[in-house]
């Protein structure tokens, strides 16, 4: 296989795609593919010329929008890097990926303006700031973002590039700070086909993926439904782009389901992602409550990477939707294709058990493979296209990014079971596991069997300091109904189901949010809880 650039890629596509093939929907809003080269030409070079030279940190500071594929796109035309801010984070998180990333350029949407403006003066290594907004309302040390995508006439920049370019994906994960995993286009590019040979062949070269694109028209229309900030949406969007499709996103700024699919039908999108039950769900339950309401027809994909996705929603879905195919998909900002399961309305696997990737190996805590059906539980490891490290961190880079047997894996943590037919089934995060007289207590496990009682509508599970067991299993929720909360009936649906020690000693109802808006688990958050309700009891 060719060595990749995405930058390459975008270039061969301009003189191929039809003039009226959407590149970027939002709303009303239309950007076609012509446009969208000619406007991210604009882009790069403009940015190329106020001193981002190759390798320069871009860092993109806004929700779904249009202009933040077309930055993509600028990016990876013009061998700058991009940066991800999660827009959720308070003044003083967000300093610290603007400063811990290097950034030089800062694009951010003009809602987050008051937070730049606080931070402006201590940004040393920022040279240029853009704000998207209304141009009669820019602040007065920016440019406004229409100012670079319309200065200059649309051409190709014409630059050698490499393979090796860069592109960051910042990931908090379960512990410690945020961390800059770093990806070269070429890995980040064979890693995706990887995963979509599964499917349908894939080009070796680029005259091959030109031909292809040329053959077979414009690529799926794309909803992202989790934010572009975190790993799912932004490698979903690259994935879209480099297959000519068309990158769909939401208007609302907070997830709607009703809003999903009213864009699903109007703009007949293909493929949509989420992240598991925090959006499957509002999903179903919108589909239960307006039979018929929306033309679904056009949907061949929903794709769900990052948390557990259970079995009787699957089924829900595809209940309404019977052409979809649901793809499960286990993997993560520091590795794709660590395994996946499919579902259609004929069928499919039980919740958290996947098919293992064909370039994944599973060892146990002593670095030996763990045979299938042994019980003896193990860490996935993936080898082949995965990220070159965590930026400016080579503590926390040698631990992830490990040579076992003279073979280099990424290994995030995660903890599995392999079965006998060679399946895996996910135990959850190592950095979570809970330690109880003397057991381990992988949380997802308990928190899926929670899950399936009709009165919990989420659940985390954490570790909470206790003098007998070293750790008490507890479980914080969120009520699905409103009615009075049996604590020791929601105790005995898991016990009937799993061992004595692994079903929680206190059940907490929260109204406190327990997940981040890319729907993954905040333990943090119920771990506090969990122990300061333990304490008042």
């Amino acid at each position: 296989m060719t060595d990749w650039n995405l930058g390459d890629i975008l270039d061969a596509f301009e003189p191929v795609m039809p003039k009226d093939a959407p590149a970027l929907i939002h709303g009303d809003r239309i950007i076609t593919w012509p446009e969208m080269s000619g406007r991210s030409n604009n882009v790069a070079r403009a940015l190329r010329q106020r001193g981002a030279g190759n390798g320069a940190k871009v860092a993109f500071y806004m929700r779904n929008r249009p202009e933040y594929g077309e930055l993509m796109a600028a990016c990876f035309k013009g061998r700058l890097i991009h940066v991800n801010i999660n827009y959720r984070y308070v003044a003083e998180e967000v300093f610290y990926i603007f400063d811990d990333s290097d950034s030089e350029v800062i694009v951010y949407s003009s809602e987050f303006r008051d937070c730049i403006v606080e931070l402006k003066d201590r940004l040393e290594k920022v040279h240029t700031f853009v704000e998207i907004g209304e141009a009669s309302q820019i602040a007065p040390f920016a440019i406004p973002y229409e100012t670079l995508a319309q200065e200059g006439d649309g051409s190709a920049l014409g630059i050698v590039r490499s393979p090796e370019d860069q592109l960051f994906i910042y990931t908090g994960g379960t512990t410690g700070m945020p961390k800059g995993v770093m990806w070269h286009h070429d890995q980040m590019r064979k890693a995706q086909l990887e995963a979509q040979k599964l499917l349908a062949p894939v080009p070796q070269t680029l005259e091959e993926h030109v031909a292809l694109i040329t053959s077979q028209g414009p690529g799926n229309r794309t909803l992202p439904s989790c934010p572009m900030m975190h790993g799912t949406g932004f490698i979903t969007a690259i994935g879209t782009l480099m297959s000519g499709g068309a990158i769909v996103t939401l208007a609302d700024p907070s997830f709607d389901a009703t809003e999903l699919w009213e864009t699903v039908d109007k703009h007949k999108v293909q493929s949509i992602a989420i992240v598991g039950d925090a959006f499957a769900k509002p999903m179903l339950q919108a589909l239960d409550e307006n039979p018929g309401r929306w033309d679904t027809s056009s949907l061949v994909t929903i794709v769900s990477s990052g948390v557990m996705w259970s079995k009787e929603v699957k089924a829900g879905l595809c209940k309404h939707i019977p052409q979809v195919v649901l793809m499960d998909s286990f993997g993560a900002s520091e590795g794709l294709g660590f395994g996946r399961s499919i579902t259609t309305a004929q069928g499919g696997t039980n919740t958290a058990k996947f098919a293992i990737g064909e370039f994944c190996d599973v060892f146990d805590e002593n670095d030996r493979k763990v045979t299938p059906g042994s019980g003896v539980p193990g860490f996935i490891a993936l080898m082949g296209a995965i990220p070159a490290g965590y930026y400016k961190d080579p503590v926390k880079s040698a631990k992830t990014f490990r040579t076992i047997d003279g073979v280099r894996y990424s290994i995030p943590g995660d903890w599995c079971m392999v079965e006998a037919d060679g399946s895996l089934t996910l135990l959850g995060r190592g950095s979570v596991c809970i330690n109880t007289a003397g057991e381990k207590v992988y949380p997802e496990e308990v928190e899926e069997i929670l899950k399936t009682h009709p009165a919990i509508g989420d659940a985390l599970v954490v570790g909470v300091p206790n003098e007998k067991w070293g750790q008490a299993v507890t479980a914080v929720v969120h009520l699905s109904v409103d009615a009075p909360f049996d604590e020791q009936a929601v105790k005995d649906h898991v016990r009937g189901q799993l061992a004595g020690y692994k079903t929680p000693k206190a059940i907490y109802p929260t109204n406190t949010p327990l997940r981040a808006s890319n729907g993954k688990a905040d333990y943090a958050t119920a771990k506090a809880i969990a122990e300061s309700l333990t304490a008042a009891s």
